[in-house]
């Protein structure tokens, strides 16, 4: 491959990458994502690529310092050509019958080429200009991003009136482990988004692996952030009922983790106790350093209390969940009522050595037999922060 075609190809393999994940491609991909993006491509093209040969291309692509250049062959520059492109739906038995000469990569080239004369043109025309301007604009930053920019310029909020996967694509979202009868019913409320308590775990028992259906993640744009999402009429009922919000370090579940949910819970290791609606936060070390560490247990009433019950349950019409990271301090808090504008009460507070790198919202009900119900979400946010004092 020559240098051209090496470069047309890196902006191919970063238009792929966007398409799949809704953002730009920052680091290399994880066994997890390269899986998730070698699937996509084959639901849409019918043609697919080694995941491990993705995962290599993304090291190469965002590691200048990478050694031997990658050299994909013509048939995958085609298959990611026809990704990017929308091509046909077809097979390598089809292609290779009707499209052997490999048609989609050169309709990319053609058009990588014309975009790239048009803005060289372009370019050319504006150097002066851009000269003349550069410092003034480059002032005008540094005083803007001194005095003006804020927390609030980072501020991400979704209210879930749009759930097609364009518009989720769009808002940098993607569905981890999708389990496509229960994701198809994410939208049967209008204006919410619906998951469903689906069996799984983020951390693993000694029978099943660790895995979370449906787990909606984005990517976490600074270090320090606060998050919070809003539920409606979510009243758990059997053991290990939750939904809640999880950060990690990676979509593979072997990094450090943070968990804070509203769950149920009737296990109390052989002592009788009433069943409790609690809010919990669970901390992990990831793979291979032991179990996890819940350090918030915070009781909001037990259903087997018929005056606790009937009083405290409607304060589950609009229960709300908080979290806030500054440097490696963490504030968990939650907020109940009947009305939307209830105030947050901290649940805990606790230093934690984890830089996570993606938010998710889940619903599960651990390795257990308990029902799959829905979960309601109407409002998520993330707002960026400055680690500053």
């Amino acid at each position: 491959m020559n240098e051209l075609d090496f470069l047309i190809f890196t902006g191919l393999f970063k238009n792929a990458y966007e398409k799949c994940f809704g953002q730009a491609i920052q680091n290399p991909l994880t066994e997890t994502e390269s899986k998730i993006f070698c699937n996509k491509i084959l639901d849409q093209t019918g043609l697919s690529i080694g995941w491990k040969s993705v995962k290599n291309y993304s090291i190469f692509i965002t590691d200048a310092t990478a050694g031997k250049k990658e050299n994909p062959s013509i048939a995958t520059l085609d298959t990611l050509a026809r990704y990017v492109l929308g091509a046909p739906y077809t097979n390598e038995i089809q292609r290779k019958n009707d499209e052997s000469h490999h048609p989609y990569w050169f309709l990319y080239k053609e058009k990588f080429n014309k975009s790239s004369q048009k803005e060289n043109r372009k370019s050319l025309s504006k150097a002066l200009i851009a000269a003349f301007a550069g410092l003034i604009i480059i002032v005008s930053l540094l005083v803007y991003f001194k005095l003006v920019v804020s927390p609030e310029r980072t501020r991400f909020t979704d209210h879930f009136n749009h759930i097609d996967e364009t518009s989720m694509l769009a808002n940098g979202w993607f569905v981890k482990s999708e389990d496509t009868g229960y994701w198809n019913k994410r939208g049967e409320k209008p204006n919410r988004l619906t998951l469903y308590t689906l069996k799984g775990d983020n951390w693993p028992d000694s029978l099943s692996k660790p895995e979370i259906k449906d787990l909606l993640l984005r990517t976490i744009p600074s270090d320090c952030f606060t998050a919070e999402v809003h539920l409606e009429n979510f009243i758990p009922k059997q053991e290990w009922q939750q939904a809640g919000i999880l950060l990690l370090e990676d979509t593979s579940f072997t990094g450090k983790s943070i968990r804070l949910s509203l769950a149920y819970n009737d296990y109390f290791g052989g002592m009788k106790r009433p069943r409790e609606i609690l809010i919990q936060a669970i901390t992990s070390l990831g793979n291979g350093f032991g179990k996890p560490e819940e350090i918030a247990h915070k009781v909001i009433f037990y259903p087997d209390s018929s005056n606790n019950s009937a009083l405290l349950a409607p304060n589950l019409k609009s229960p709300a969940l908080r979290i806030e990271k500054h440097s490696n301090k963490f504030r968990f808090l939650y907020a109940d009522g009947i009305s939307e504008n209830a105030a947050f009460k901290e649940v805990v507070s606790q230093e934690f050595n984890i830089k996570p790198k993606y938010i998710g919202i889940f619903a599960i009900r651990g390795f257990t037999s308990s029902e799959a119900v829905p979960v309601s979400f109407k409002f998520f946010r993330l707002t960026g922060e400055s680690c500053g004092d």
